[in-house]
């Protein structure tokens, strides 16, 4: 076995070496970010490059609290991001299970809609989605044809989630998962006089949990930091702006030298929720991902 083992894995080190390679390039430019968070004024973007402050200090953090009004942008940014991801579990695994245990007429058609919106560039659907906004019928002014208002929907925090409420991907992730359950498992609870409600909740969602909290997680990620579509409502409504969006706004002052150790605060404060999330669930994501591949 040993001699085996040998041939089979002759340098296992650069294996080794690829890996750890991969994971300093991946973490070198976290710690810049926290290291330039605690520099002082005028130390950033000197030349030659200094990785560490020259002077340790935080007022960056209380610069950033002070000047990004950080309660209001992860008071948005949460509320959003909390809204979306259940909304996408929900219906994902809804959908999923429907599309992958139900027999009914169409479903096939709707499953490859459901694939085709995933071909769709987000970009596309920008100024679409922006419109429907603006001509919401009964809000923000307008009258049952979505005329005459000021600003519509857009004047809501609800024009934030609107559009990531339902994603093509999730129902695919889901259904793809669900359909490796047994159908005999199901047929057996169905003899005992169990309803689908009870059979989706009792049955199949237990054992899709991994590939649920591997779908949260990535939809958690994506929504916090989604940029292109808050920056186009903020622009209607600044004061429904979210970290992304404000961080960028104040990146854009004409005194980069003291602004980029605020913005690179706001950047860390930011990514902790994130980086909490991701640590506690890591091993359900990781699980999920690979449970999602398998028949």
């Amino acid at each position: 076995m040993g001699v085996r083992q040998r041939k089979r894995h002759p340098f296992p080190w650069i294996s080794y070496l690829v890996v750890a390679i991969g994971g300093v390039m991946m973490i070198v430019p976290f710690f810049d970010t926290v290291f330039s968070s605690l520099k002082g004024p005028g130390e950033y973007g000197i030349f030659p490059y200094r990785f560490f402050p020259e002077t340790w200090t935080w007022d960056n953090y209380t610069a950033a609290f002070e000047q990004l009004q950080l309660d209001r942008l992860f008071f948005n940014s949460v509320v959003v991001t909390l809204v979306v991801t259940a909304s996408v579990l929900i219906t994902s695994a809804m959908a999923g299970y429907a599309l992958a245990k139900l027999r009914f007429r169409g479903r096939d058609v709707i499953f490859r809609f459901v694939l085709a919106t995933m071909m769709l560039p987000p970009f596309l659907l920008l100024i679409p989605d922006f419109l429907i906004m603006l001509n919401w019928p009964l809000v923000g002014g307008n009258n049952i044809l979505g005329q005459g208002g000021f600003g519509g929907m857009t004047n809501n925090i609800v024009s934030l989630m609107l559009p990531f409420l339902v994603s093509g991907f999730g129902i695919f992730l889901m259904r793809q998962f669900m359909v490796g359950v047994p159908d005999e498992m199901l047929e057996a609870a169905r003899i005992d006089g169990a309803g689908e409600w009870r059979l989706f909740f009792n049955i199949v969602l237990p054992q899709a949990t991994p590939v649920a909290i591997t779908l949260g997680v990535i939809t958690f990620v994506g929504q916090w930091n989604e940029y292109i579509w808050s920056s186009l409502i903020a622009s209607a409504n600044p004061d429904l702006m979210t970290l992304p969006v404000g961080i960028q706004m104040l990146q854009s002052f004409i005194d980069p030298n003291r602004t980029m150790p605020i913005v690179m605060a706001g950047i860390v404060i930011s990514t902790l929720p994130v980086l909490i999330i991701f640590l506690f669930l890591q091993k359900y994501y990781v699980r999920g991902v690979m449970l999602s591949g398998m028949k």
